[in-house]
């Protein structure tokens, strides 16, 4: 039985965030999972009068070039997409894996290897318009420890939300931050403060991601001191690590400490001068999400918490730290949190303060 929050869904990637128009080139982009959302994609595509064409991903294929690739085929990787790409008015990028750690036993090495050789591709799409999402699988249910009927309906309750509404309770919180010169983020084992002098915020309310719902900032690369405790896991290349306490002086990363998979943790931090510095720090807003699943599209999102990237900086965000790293860390603050503005409080137990 067709599910009718599909096409809802389709509908909100072509029509709200991509805002598609007949005679443009669209690329799909796509796990094979995914596919009855990619046929519902392709569908409203062709009937909006695109020119759409898909590339499907296949996650297995993607761990053995990893571990058998010569450099030259590393240097090839993107040969036979690039034009398709170039020619590209927007993209539709779907995640849905067979299983969310089929690369935990590939080095970080060959990650990032790979990871270098397809950023030309990956800045192909990020220089056009282009939109991500997931789409439900067992193993993003089981990551959830859910069963997939949950994963689904937690899923849809998080992507078709009103966005036009989310956008403008951004406005009220881009005003107090987009003011603020020294941000201070208190918490459980948590006390760091950092400068946002002379940046914008960027609110994140569909265009980029569904589901959605964040507003960021790049702090000053040299400013973060103090220290900081994440209750939730960080997950990177399908390895987890625990527990994770950092802390700063004059912006970069001088001790990083885990309860588990700590070599792993320092490993990425000393991946090169940019990755023990932060890249962005964000303001999750979307009410709808309010557990960790294991899944950084959802879990950065999360109302009531912040999160703070270590290494590469948006640059649509006016940072200048440049890393091949930019790892998201996530903080808790619904239960005895306090973030303040220039020494005012703004927001307690993820709960905004207005005036």
């Amino acid at each position: 039985m067709k599910d009718v929050r599909v096409e809802k869904l389709a509908s909100v990637l072509l029509n709200h965030s991509l805002k598609v128009k007949a005679g443009e080139n669209l690329v799909i982009r796509a796990y094979y999972n995914a596919k009855p959302l990619v046929d519902e994609v392709y569908k409203q595509g062709i009937k909006a009068g695109l020119n759409v064409f898909t590339h499907v991903l296949i996650s297995e294929h993607t761990k053995f070039f990893m571990e058998n690739a010569t450099e030259k085929q590393f240097e090839n990787v993107n040969k036979f997409l690039e034009a398709a790409y170039e020619q590209a008015d927007a993209f539709v990028v779907i995640e849905a894996p067979d299983n969310v750690k089929h690369l935990s036993k590939v080095s970080s090495e060959k990650n990032m290897r790979h990871n270098k050789a397809a950023s030309p591709l990956i800045k192909k799409i990020t220089n056009k318009r282009w939109v991500m999402t997931n789409f439900p699988t067992h193993s993003f249910a089981q990551e959830a420890d859910m069963s997939l009927e949950e994963y689904e309906d937690m899923l849809f309750d998080a992507t078709l939300v009103d966005y036009k509404q989310m956008d403008r309770e951004m406005d009220k919180v881009v005003e107090i931050f987009d003011k603020a010169e020294t941000i201070r983020i208190v918490g459980k084992d948590t006390d760091l403060t950092f400068s946002i002098k002379d940046r914008k915020g960027i609110k994140c309310s569909g265009a980029n991601n569904i589901p959605d719902g964040e507003v960021f900032y790049a702090p000053v690369t040299n400013s973060a001191n103090g220290h900081i405790y994440y209750e939730f896991p960080a997950i990177k290349y399908g390895i987890q690590v625990d527990g994770i306490r950092l802390e700063f002086k004059d912006g970069k990363v001088v001790k990083a400490t885990a309860d588990k998979n700590e070599e792993f943790l320092n490993k990425m931090l000393d991946s090169d001068e940019g990755a023990r510095y932060l890249g962005e720090f964000g303001i999750g807003m979307n009410l709808g999400i309010q557990k960790f699943i294991k899944n950084i599209l959802f879990d950065e999102k999360i109302g009531g918490t912040i999160h703070l990237a270590v290494g590469n900086a948006y640059e649509e965000s006016g940072g200048d730290n440049r890393s091949v790293v930019h790892w998201d860390m996530i903080k808790e603050l619904r239960v005895d949190g306090e973030i303040y503005a220039d020494g005012k409080l703004v927001q307690k137990n993820g709960s905004f303060i207005y005036e």
